[in-house]
């Protein structure tokens, strides 16, 4: 595709799972424009080496509801819990005809167990590539609809109003230079903000977009404050923070602390296959008593079948082996990094946010389906079945006609050197949220994390490059994080307060809610 359209009828802000099946869903509709900031392989679901839940013949609907409702911890929306699950396997039914290579016995499909499932329900492809096969499929798919374009490198900045309704999008594109586009409907399918972080299991690009522009539009935001660890992310001081999967220990991995004891029994009678929140802490505090200078723990699997291993995991395997670490014959250094966002844009079942024209879907949304801790494999799943609902939604945005082109907006160039100041800041929020707003949290950590960002809000002010909005993007963020923990005055699923450790059922068993300088609970 040659240069942008200054309109279309449709922008979907995002090309991983729930970006590309809204597309696909659009169109028969209308134009569709898909917009991604890097290539269509930097994205959270490429890198998902777990399984997506579907629906085995030893399972049930009722069974696959029960584990997200427990997980959830008190939180879910029984009734976006209830479509997941019961229109999850259409689904996974259609990425099969689209040509997704699942994972299979001779012909018959595998199913593999993870954390907190009471069943084996997890498909998985290329044994630890699932992600990256469901969007290669959807792609694929996307590619034989005339109607899409999808087009990389583009930077989405700031969302186009007019009247509180959404009327298109700001961007820098690949060239640096500022452009707009005007359409009916814009959906956010940016994904997370792992990069918020000093460790995290997420790509470069995770950095609060979607959430961020929304916010500034004057949406309302939700469950901020819930940010799932993942418990075990390869940690080697040069290494990035690499997942290891949670199928890993689904498989028969063990956790050892640094005296080579396994200790997940002291903590939850799952043991290993506890709820990631738990086992994460879990982690967080064998390393505190260890008082060790650079702790971390260990998962082994050198018990397990060498030749299994290798077949099942081979990402993971050859990733390891890259560091000199043999998963078959070596104990894996590990420790928690931040993997996943339970908040973020408020949006209805049908994906809709709270002002006109704009919708959300995946990651980037808040649709209640996770509640206060998500349920493994419920991410990719949660992007193909609401990605599908909000593409179908935003049909009925062609007739309002909303479509109105902006004034051409100032000049930004964001092809000039790196800016060494920038990344200065953005490495002292991340650490400000690592410690003060990260696993463990307490009142006196998280007012000192929000008076360090609001002291950084000066230099992140009119950002004129890529980097700069990314910036920008992860102070919103970090805000919105920070001001939802501390009004949650109550520990529950992946938020966690040594001063008020328990739950407060009649006070928090509530979403929060924030719009403008406020946090709500509803």
């Amino acid at each position: 595709m040659k240069g942008l359209p200054a309109e279309t009828d449709f922008v979907v802000i995002g090309a991983g799972v729930a970006g590309l099946r809204a597309a696909i869903e659009l169109a028969e509709a209308g134009r569709v424009l898909v917009l991604s900031k890097k290539e269509i392989t930097n994205s959270n679901p490429k890198n998902a080496q777990g399984g997506i839940a579907a629906l085995s013949d030893e399972d049930e609907v009722s069974l696959h509801l029960q584990d997200t409702l427990s997980d959830g911890d008190g939180l879910c929306n029984p009734d976006a819990v209830k479509i997941l699950v019961e229109e999850g396997p259409p689904r996974i039914e259609e990425l099969i005809a689209w040509g997704t290579q699942f994972d299979r016995n001779g012909t018959k499909l595998v199913f593999g167990r993870e954390g907190a499932h009471s069943r084996n329900r997890m498909l998985h492809a290329q044994g630890d590539s699932t992600g990256r096969e469901i969007l290669r499929a959807l792609f694929a798919k996307a590619q034989t609809l005339k109607s899409i374009s999808v087009v990389e490198f583009e930077f989405s900045t700031e969302l186009l109003t007019d009247g509180g309704h959404v009327t298109g999008v700001s961007l820098i594109n690949d060239k640096g230079m500022p452009e707009e586009i005007a359409c009916s409907a814009v959906l956010l399918a940016t994904g997370g903000m792992g990069q918020l972080y000093r460790n995290t299991t997420n790509p470069e690009v995770a950095t609060g977009d979607g959430v961020a522009m929304a916010f500034r539009a004057g949406a309302e935001v939700s469950d901020m404050e819930f940010i799932q660890f993942h418990p075990t992310a390869l940690y080697l001081k040069k290494a990035p923070r690499f997942l290891l999967s949670e199928a890993l220990r689904g498989e028969g991995a063990y956790l050892r602390n640094i005296e080579l004891s396994r200790f997940m029994g002291k903590y939850h009678p799952m043991g290993e296959l506890a709820p990631r929140d738990l086992v994460a802490r879990a982690i967080v505090h064998e390393m505190e008593v260890s008082h060790a200078k650079d702790p971390f723990v260990y998962l082994d699997l050198t018990h397990m079948n060498a030749a299994k291993v290798q077949k099942r995991f081979p990402r993971i395997y050859a990733t390891c082996m890259q560091h000199n670490i043999d998963i078959t014959e070596d104990l894996i250094p590990i420790r928690p990094a931040a993997h996943y966002s339970m908040g973020g844009v408020r949006t209805d079942l049908e994906g809709r946010a709270s002002i006109g024209g704009l919708y959300s879907a995946g990651e980037a949304a808040a649709t209640g389906v996770h509640g206060a801790n998500r349920l493994a494999s419920n991410s990719l799943l949660e992007g193909l079945v609401f990605g599908t609902r909000a593409g179908k939604a935003m049909r009925g945005e062609l007739k309002h006609g909303h479509r109105k082109a902006g004034a051409q907006p100032k000049a930004a160039y964001s092809n000039g050197p790196v800016d060494a100041g920038l990344e200065e800041v953005i490495g002292q929020m991340q650490d400000v949220m690592w410690i003060d707003v990260g696993i463990v949290r307490t009142r006196n950590g998280m007012q000192e994390a929000i008076h360090k960002l609001q002291e950084l809000a000066a230099k992140l002010a009119n950002p004129r490059t890529r980097r700069a909005y990314e910036a920008a993007n992860l102070h919103v963020a970090g805000l919105l994080v920070a001001r939802s923990a501390l009004a949650r005055e109550e520990s529950r699923g992946a938020h966690y307060r040594t001063d008020y450790p328990d739950h407060d059922d009649k006070k928090f068993l509530k979403h929060s809610v924030v719009r403008g300088e406020k946090v709500a609970f509803v």
